[in-house]
């Protein structure tokens, strides 16, 4: 029976050596010379040479190479505490191009963080973590059961078979692994399960203490939670075990994570399953060919050939042997084993930056997206208020209902029955120029109403529509739409009747405070007060300076220009400028009250969208930290 693959996953990264035969116990593993591991790689940076951890000596101040919370953890502890906060507080509401991975990389930047980062920086003489991944059907977890000798990870033809990660080490070592420090967010369990979010421990004494193994779920799942699991496990792992097969070496997505390995400075090797034996010098020199010309030539590569498993499902021994003696060799350095540990440590330290600066891009992209929502109703807005102020002067409000009601109400005499006969010279002229029934004040107050919520009703509607217009052509702007935006509010018109209402009434009282020492207004009171208050808020729909238009005097009959005069009549010529000029400020300001109520609809949500403006910032500042702290503290790491 032919070896059977598993699930798995993996994620890039150079850091090791090259290619091996059967090797004997007493050989440095292949590509290795004197088991020297090449100093570790920073993003951009030439692939390392050597696949076994090199001896560097210890840091000082820490024996054996441990940095328990002293030197170099204790400045770069700190360092990534500010990191994770920062990065637990950035949020990233818009939808814009840049959020889903903004999102995404946060989540992978934090559970790095607590995964590994600042547990392996608290204890770096903790057992090397090897994380065994790769493609769906490679043989992952036979080849874990092999190494250890021992059926520890279930192996079959069903897929997925890993579904949730196994994790081997020797007895020696469990403790580590059991307390949760590394990977934290997963339930520790001593039986097999189905919840991917649980890590089994199994031990086995044929695993050198020292080392363990974990067969993560398949890089290429068909699973969501499985794929994202095995990418957060891969983000844990001092040494990527990547396994692939003859005829699934070429496949994207592998390559894809091994380029993220490369850019993390990660230490990894590659193991060749099931090959054809007479195709393996050919598939082989193929793959090398392959990780040279992806900058991953250095990276260690194990050809195991395709062939038949023993009754407990495992592998010859003299199939794995080369793969077994390099681990072996590797468990019986602790130097070697801090080397590798340094060099991913500090390979994942250096690939922080980046990873920052990208969420920090994000976070400004979002800021600057929901200033553009903004200012696209702004404008929509500002657009209506100046329509409205338009609609006070072109003379459109004295046509129609406005202009009869006028008519009507100075024609019957109404008007004039109690003014002074200083201006009772007025009222032959003004009662030839206007025709009309007689009517109430009452009617002309409601016409200019009326007018006045029509205009206001058709200015918030195409406010609206183009505020929605705006936000529909925006990514951002199209997820926080709703139907009921494109359209004012349901209670708008009964809004603009009170303002209008309100308005007529501090006009009113308006009047009654500039006319207080007017006889005229003193002896008439009330009625007084009425007429001319309506007399301001016709004179409020003329322009501004009071010089009717063609339009005026064609369609109002000369209706401004009699207001006009009835007004200067009684306060004079600049006493009603300003009469004309507060009464239209006071009305533009409760226009513009209104018209900023609706674009609050809009305004609201960018509000609630909106991240924090110091994320940016703070995403930058904590990774100068980080930076910094690693340049001071250091790992031990040649750079």
């Amino acid at each position: 029976m032919t070896t059977h693959g598993d699930p798995a996953t993996a994620a890039g990264g150079p850091a090791v050596a090259a290619r091996t035969g059967p090797v004997s116990a007493t050989e440095d593993p292949p590509g290795t010379p004197g088991g020297d591991l090449p100093p570790a790689r920073t993003p951009g940076a030439a692939p390392p040479a050597a696949a076994t951890p090199r001896a560097d000596p210890p840091p000082a101040g820490t024996p054996d190479g441990d940095s328990a919370h002293g030197t170099p953890g204790s400045g770069l502890s700190g360092a990534l505490a500010g990191l994770r906060a920062a990065t637990t507080t950035a949020r990233f509401p818009l939808e814009l191009p840049s959020a889903d991975p903004a999102r995404r990389d946060a989540a992978a930047l934090g559970d790095q963080l607590d995964d590994y980062l600042l547990p392996r920086l608290a204890r770096l003489d903790a057992p090397l973590l090897v994380v065994v991944g790769g493609s769906t059907g490679a043989g992952k977890s036979t080849l874990v059961n092999s190494l250890v000798q021992a059926r520890v990870s279930a192996a079959g033809v069903l897929r997925p078979t890993t579904r949730s990660p196994v994790l081997v080490c020797n007895p020696a070592d469990s403790g580590w692994f059991r307390q949760g420090e590394l990977l934290p967010g997963l339930t520790r369990t001593s039986e097999p399960s189905e919840d991917p979010r649980a890590l089994q421990l199994v031990t086995a004494p044929a695993l050198p203490a020292g080392l363990a193994f974990l067969d993560a779920p398949d890089i290429d799942s068909v699973v969501d939670a499985n794929r994202a699991l095995a990418g957060q496990l891969l983000a844990a792992a001092d040494l990527w075990l990547f396994v692939t097969t003859a005829a699934r070496y070429a496949d994207a997505v592998p390559w894809e994570l091994l380029h993220n390995a490369r850019a993390r400075g990660a230490a990894i090797a590659l193991v060749l399953d099931r090959v054809p034996p007479e195709a393996a010098d050919e598939v082989a020199a193929h793959l090398t060919e392959m990780l040279a010309t992806h900058d991953l030539g250095a990276a260690p590569l194990f050809v195991l050939p395709e062939t038949q498993v023993d009754g407990q499902g495992l592998l010859p021994a003299r199939v794995t042997a080369p793969l077994g003696d390099w681990f072996a060799r590797l468990a019986a350095d602790a130097d070697a084993r801090a080397a590798v540990v340094r060099q991913t440590l500090d390979g994942a330290l250096a690939a922080l930056g980046p990873i920052t600066e990208t969420l920090a891009r994000a976070a400004d992209e979002q800021a600057a997206a929901a200033d553009a929502l903004d200012e696209r109703v702004r404008a929509a807005y500002r657009t209506a208020r100046r329509a409205t102020a338009q609609g006070l002067t072109d003379g459109r409000l004295l046509r129609g209902e406005v202009l009869a009601r006028w008519q009507e109400f100075v024609g019957t005499g109404e008007f004039f029955r109690t003014l002074e006969a200083r201006i009772g010279r007025l009222r032959d002229r003004l009662v030839a120029a206007v025709t009309g029934r007689p009517a109430p004040a009452s009617e002309l107050r409601d016409a200019i109403e009326s007018q006045l919520v029509t205009l206001l009703r058709g200015v918030a509607a195409e406010a609206a529509e183009n505020a929605y217009t705006g936000w529909r052509a925006h990514p951002a702007g199209a997820a926080l739409l709703t139907p009921e935006l494109a359209h004012p509010s349901a209670d708008l018109p009964e809004r603009a009747e009170r303002l209008v209402r309100d308005w007529q009434r501090g006009v009113l009282e308006l009047v009654r405070v500039e006319g207080g020492d007017k006889r005229f207004v003193a002896r008439t009171a009330a009625y007084a007060v009425n007429a001319t208050g309506l007399a301001v808020m016709i004179a409020v729909f003329a322009s501004t300076a009071f010089v009717p238009t063609g339009l005026e005097v064609a369609t109002g009959a000369g209706t401004t220009v009699a207001a006009q005069a009835v007004l200067q009549a009684i306060f004079g010529d600049q006493a009603v400028r300003n009469l004309a000029r507060q009464a239209r400020e006071d009305l533009l300001d409760r226009v513009g009250a209104l018209l900023d109520e609706e674009a609050a609809r809009y305004l609201d949500r960018t509000a609630d969208a909106r991240p924090d403006p110091e994320t940016a910032p703070a995403l930058r500042a904590a990774a100068a930290r980080v930076a910094e702290a690693r340049e001071h503290d250091g790992l031990g790491v040649p750079r």
